[in-house]
């Protein structure tokens, strides 16, 4: 009877430890985790979440925007450095694309407009880059014959920060990214990152929107916010078991929850040996 006490105390003990030191619950790190693993179509048309995500021009960005006709001197009038709101760009830095842009760039003023030449003030808040290309177009028909326009955002950057393995502001030299993209950029979320929670914080017109995002579920794809925004700030959250960690205040709670009950188990045994 002793040693099935004896035995059965030491078990008790070896299960303790266990459990002290045992991992916290499994997470999923798997993106999109819902969609079947047998390959099927999963083809969907996008233009309506295209058309709603894609950003609008608005007050403080820069656009680069280029004019080509048939006459040279109508090319060097309308691509020179003209007008008060004309900024210099640095494109120097990191982007998916490797595509040129102006070298210079209409800042938007406070009011939605732009100063450009021979138009004057033109407003383009509000418009997505190809209707403002439409736009220019059809302003510049008056004046030059068949023009071209391009028109680019030249301060198109987001931020991705948090539990990714290269946190920071990023250039896109494109009018588009979606958000599996700027992870990208970041070097991709570390095993820390909390795949069901990301946060997306979004500001239009000085209205700002914080969104939770769960990458784990597919139909993130047909949201307005797969699709990032200029200045959109990605924040990727560290899962409980990594503050748990990093806290100095909480990382030695399990071992001395392990050493209590292991103390606990040994003063019963010695009990039961005295007896």
């Amino acid at each position: 009877m002793f040693h099935f006490r004896r035995t059965s105390t030491l078990l008790l003990l070896i299960v303790v430890i266990l459990m002290s030191t045992a991992c916290s619950s499994k997470r999923n790190l798997v993106y999109f985790s819902d969609l079947p693993q047998t390959q099927i179509d999963q083809t969907k048309d996008l233009s309506a979440v295209l058309s709603s995500s894609e950003p609008r021009i608005q007050q403080n960005d820069v656009v680069g925007i280029t004019v080509t006709s048939l006459s040279p001197e109508s090319n060097n009038l309308f691509n020179s450095n003209y007008g008060n709101n004309v900024v210099n760009t640095n494109t120097n830095s990191s982007s998916i694309t490797d595509v040129s842009v102006p070298k210079i760039g209409y800042r938007v003023d406070k009011d939605g407009n732009i100063g450009f030449p021979v138009l004057g003030q033109v407003k383009l808040a509000g418009l997505n880059t190809d209707e403002a290309q439409t736009y220019l177009v059809k302003q510049l028909s008056a004046y030059i014959k068949s023009p071209l326009v391009s028109v680019i955002f030249l301060n198109f950057k987001v931020t991705v920060i948090g539990e990714v393995n290269r946190p920071g502001t990023f250039n896109v030299s494109a009018n588009s990214i979606n958000l599996l993209e700027a992870l990208g950029l970041a070097g991709d979320m570390t095993a820390y990152g909390k795949r069901e929670n990301v946060l997306l914080i979004r500001q239009i017109d000085n209205k700002r929107t914080m969104v939770r995002i769960n990458l784990n579920d597919s139909r993130v794809f047909d949201t307005p916010y797969y699709y990032l925004h200029q200045n959109d700030i990605v924040y990727v959250e560290p899962d409980k078991s990594k503050t748990q960690i990093t806290d100095a205040d909480n990382r030695f709670i399990p071992i001395i929850a392990a050493s209590a009950s292991i103390i606990a188990v040994l003063l019963n045994i010695w009990l039961i040996d005295r007896k």
